[in-house]
């Protein structure tokens, strides 16, 4: 029973710098990059390559992971027209976003306020098929909902009928925001109401909740985001399990090798960054890891970056 692992884009956390790193520890078999803000212009390439730098690259992570390329806005046209230059540039897929929660993107009309007008939904996906070569998958990412999840299969419909190879769904609203439990059931009824295959997402910290997950929705593919940046071996548990393997559990070596691995990155190419990445990740591998809350408490107060360095690097591995 097999099934592809796929990273989420998270704005602000899982940079390319990020997803390199994750996916040379194993396990991942797509990325999808952080969403491009798509307005009333179309976009320079340096712009696209900002967000997916692997288009240089054959569209590819160093470990050979494919990174679609996401967009986010309300104008039919102008993401058609943005679709078509990231496909110019390279892009393997492109995806459209109406997930994404932030009270300002949704200010704008972006994410997942377009929940709330399935009509405009259907026309974006359909302008960004029609603008894209046929060989290029369209796919899109929604919550359940805006407010409620009434309007949950009208918006999966408009999105398979306007020509979407791929839909992901976020099994909660976004007044939900990440509050626990998704609602991975109502991915199930989603599934039955559309002919496209559809990928779950949404609160998978194990492979426990991987395989609940896949149960409960009925779906092969599932995208993780919090989970693999929790526990960056967490796609090898999973991929372990299908091959038979007993699991070894949350495994401090790999995320510290990790850590030590995007602490060398960032201080080459983004030195300003590398105390509040660092940090930031250390903090978010605390419910997996009891060694990264001790870490934490250990430098999230240093200032010198040399200092934070010998501490990461000082740090025994278990």
């Amino acid at each position: 029973m097999t099934g592809q692992i796929i990273l989420a884009p998270m704005e602000g956390v899982l940079d390319p710098l990020m997803r390199d790193i994750l996916t040379r520890v194993g396990g991942i078999d797509q990325c999808v990059a952080e969403f491009i803000r798509v307005t009333n212009t179309r976009l320079p390439e340096s712009v696209f390559l900002r967000h997916a730098p692997e288009l240089a690259s054959g569209g590819q992570t160093s470990a050979g992971v494919p990174v679609t390329v996401q967009l986010l806005g309300c104008c039919p046209s102008m993401l058609a027209l943005n679709a078509e230059r990231a496909a110019e540039l390279g892009a393997p897929a492109i995806d459209l976003n109406f997930g994404c929660p932030s009270k300002t993107v949704n200010r704008h009309r972006g994410g997942a306020i377009m929940l709330e007008t399935p009509d405009e939904i259907y026309e974006i996906v359909k302008a960004v098929r029609a603008a894209v070569p046929a060989a290029i998958p369209v796919t899109a990412k929604m919550r359940l909902g805006y407010r409620n999840k009434s309007l949950a299969l009208e918006n999966a419909r408009a999105i398979a009928e306007a020509g979407a190879e791929g839909l992901t769904v976020h099994a909660r609203t976004k007044v939900e925001g990440y509050k626990p439990p998704a609602h991975w059931g109502w991915i199930a009824r989603i599934r039955e109401a559309v002919k496209i295959p559809v990928t779950a997402n949404g609160e998978v910290w194990s492979r426990e909740d991987y395989w609940r997950c896949r149960v409960e929705s009925g779906c092969e593919d599932v995208m993780i985001g919090r989970g693999l940046i929790a526990q960056p071996n967490l796609a090898i548990e999973i991929k372990g399990r299908q091959q038979g393997n007993v699991s070894t559990g949350s495994n401090w070596c790999v995320a510290q090798e990790a850590l030590r691995h995007y602490f060398e990155q960032l201080e080459t190419v983004r030195p300003a960054y590398v105390q509040g990445r660092i940090k930031q990740w250390l903090h978010m591998m605390k419910p997996q890891h009891p060694e990264a809350a001790v870490l934490f408490d250990q430098v999230k107060r240093l200032q010198d970056i040399s200092v934070l360095k010998e501490v990461l690097f000082a740090a025994p591995a278990t």
